[in-house]
């Protein structure tokens, strides 16, 4: 099997390339989310396209990138924390009158997509909090796997190996933050506040996420948990809690979403404390095992 940094420069390398003609259809048309979201999802399965096909070019075992459920209480977890995350970050908003909710300008374009015109503003927020939970969140699932197959799958297991926790997850986390920068730039991709307020926002949410993914990613094992967790958060967050706050001027946009700088600081207090635990990762022990059976298969 090929060294470290070969299989390292491969990853990138393919992971540019496969995402590219997504990038390009979101620059062009200034929407990186259009083709009613094809052009999201094309690029959210780069890299787990680039980590089979690295796998596959230096010889890795595809079945090292953590395919294994594990213990179920891990995925539990993985769905859970991000709807915690999302709702103290909200309710610390609403709290001091940052953002209100519901935001009924919301309510009534739902209540048309739902198709359900006699129901009250209450059953409308409910119920599609439980189809957003649900259906929602299997295809979700689904776009988001694409993405976790690369960082969590193959790239957090073969930066931890080399290089730790810490700077294995952070590492992992600035190759993650940067691969969204094409789009940040230069399409519509986390644009609802100047990019000099939004950048560093999501520079940390994203550091931040990597460090308690991959924690949890090499105590289970498995890189199910990642994708359940970017699933998780991108359907709250994004489907839910940011589309139906009720903004109280300019300020509202820079506190809310991942424009804004609550969620990273709440995600970066949760980090902090998920590192204090790092140590429980251990240096021998099952998750070592798994983690440095990820390259001798």
């Amino acid at each position: 099997m090929a060294g470290f940094k070969t299989r390292l420069w491969l990853f990138i390398g393919l992971t540019c390339l496969t995402t590219a003609p997504f990038w390009a259809l979101g620059i062009a048309t200034g929407d990186s989310a259009g083709g009613k979201g094809a052009y999201a999802v094309g690029s959210m399965w780069g890299p787990g396209i680039a980590a089979l096909l690295t796998c596959r070019i230096t010889g890795q075992s595809v079945s090292s990138l953590g395919w294994a459920w594990g213990r179920s209480r891990w995925q539990v977890l993985s769905y859970l924390w991000p709807l915690a995350i999302c709702c103290v970050t909200y309710g610390l908003v609403y709290a001091v009158g940052l953002g209100g909710f519901p935001n009924h300008e919301t309510v009534v374009a739902l209540r048309k997509t739902l198709d359900w015109p006699s129901a009250g503003t209450w059953t409308i927020v409910c119920g599609w909090f439980v189809l957003l939970a649900t259906t929602g969140f299997v295809r979700g699932l689904a776009a988001s796997l694409g993405e976790e197959i690369g960082w969590r799958g193959f790239l957090n297991p073969l930066l931890h190996e080399k290089l730790g926790f810490t700077r294995g997850a952070l590492a992992t986390g600035i190759l993650w933050a940067v691969w969204h920068f094409p789009i940040m730039f230069f399409s519509n991709y986390d644009s609802a506040t100047p990019w000099w307020f939004s950048t560093p926002c999501f520079v940390v949410e994203v550091l931040s996420l990597a460090v308690i993914m991959s924690w949890i990613r090499m105590r289970s094992g498995s890189l199910w948990t990642g994708a359940i967790a970017h699933a998780s958060i991108n359907l709250f967050n994004q489907a839910f809690f940011a589309p139906l706050t009720v903004s109280r001027g300019p300020i509202t946009s820079y506190m809310i979403d991942e424009s804004g700088v609550v969620l990273p600081l709440v995600l970066l207090v949760t980090a902090v404390f998920v590192w204090s635990k790092r140590r429980s990762l251990g240096e021998t022990g099952p998750s070592a095992a798994r983690a440095k059976a990820a390259f001798t298969d």
